[in-house]
């Protein structure tokens, strides 16, 4: 990893992330902002983070919009986490409608920063587009993201993304599987998965991997529900999202979206006891940019004052 410890000049090399994720320690743990829009809400945003940085993550992200529309500021975003806190940080590299012109600077710029830890994504298109039509552009998927990186910046410690419930551009789970395995084969350390509600799906989807020699570390990704309307939204944004129905029924029971959040928090970190009882590699927290729901599971848990 090569990001600023105090007292420690930019640049200075550390481990990776795929290094610090180690099974014979702790279970890491990580978390996921987006870039903010306005100055408020990147004041909002940092005040999160600092509230997030006792809990000793092993590295936050920070992601890009559809089609690499908040491309800036993911930019900003990243280093100003690197240069005023201590945390690794990991951007995400999507590569949606990028030429590998501006994908060498982009990714140059960062190095010369000393991030040398990135996601790599093919991202969604921009609203109204079809991702058929970059089939034909310098990264089609997320692949060849992955190998370009990996032969114009051997040193980055590239992670990706994985789907326990599926991919929905990907019915077919056998050939799913199998790209999976080429992105590691081509370079990726570790693997983040999408949310998921129910730990089976996980366990099951570990086990496959492990079958195919996938021995990298699988973090498992973890959102807390906020809201009715919020639940509805990453229904519609990842439609291959399973919703246990002793959740759903949880929600039913409740009225108003203070108690909605309530279990939303309580099936969280059920869901995290579990995954840390049964040994997890790690767990990703999307924090949509607020702490207190991060905070909450992890005084529930017993892992924070």
């Amino acid at each position: 990893m090569s990001d600023q410890q105090p007292g420690v000049k930019a640049g200075t090399a550390k481990n990776s992330v795929g290094k610090i994720i180690n099974r014979e320690k702790s279970p890491s743990i990580s978390f996921e902002f987006f870039p903010p829009k306005t100055e408020e809400a990147a004041e909002t945003l940092f005040r999160s983070i600092e509230r997030l940085v006792p809990l000793n993550p092993s590295f936050v992200s920070v992601t890009y919009g559809a089609g690499g529309t908040t491309r800036q500021l993911t930019h900003e975003l990243v280093l100003r986490i690197r240069k005023t806190t201590n945390l690794t940080v990991v951007p995400h590299m999507t590569c949606v409608g990028c030429t590998k012109d501006d994908m060498h600077r982009i990714i140059g710029e960062y190095v010369d920063e000393g991030i040398t830890n990135m996601l790599a994504l093919r991202g969604d298109p921009p609203k109204g587009e079809d991702a058929g039509v970059f089939e034909d552009a310098d990264f089609p998927y997320a692949l060849d993201l992955i190998e370009f990186i990996k032969k114009e910046f051997p040193s980055v410690c590239v992670g990706a993304a994985c789907y326990p419930e599926g991919h929905k551009e990907t019915p077919n789970r056998l050939r799913e599987m199998d790209l999976l395995k080429k992105k590691v084969d081509s370079g990726v350390e570790w693997l983040v998965t999408q949310m998921f509600f129910d730990n089976h799906e996980y366990y099951d989807f570990v086990e496959r991997c492990r079958m195919l020699g996938i021995n990298i570390p699988i973090l498992a990704g973890i959102m807390p529900i906020a809201s009715k309307g919020g639940m509805d939204k990453m229904a519609e944004l990842s439609p291959g999202t399973r919703f246990p129905a002793k959740l759903l029924q949880g929600i039913d029971w409740v009225d108003d979206d203070s108690l909605v959040k309530n279990v939303g928090i309580q099936w969280a970190t059920q869901q995290v006891f579990d995954l840390l009882a049964n040994d997890v590699d790690g767990i990703h927290f999307y924090t949509l940019n607020r702490s207190k729901p991060t905070m909450e599971i992890h005084r529930n848990l017993g892992l924070c004052e």
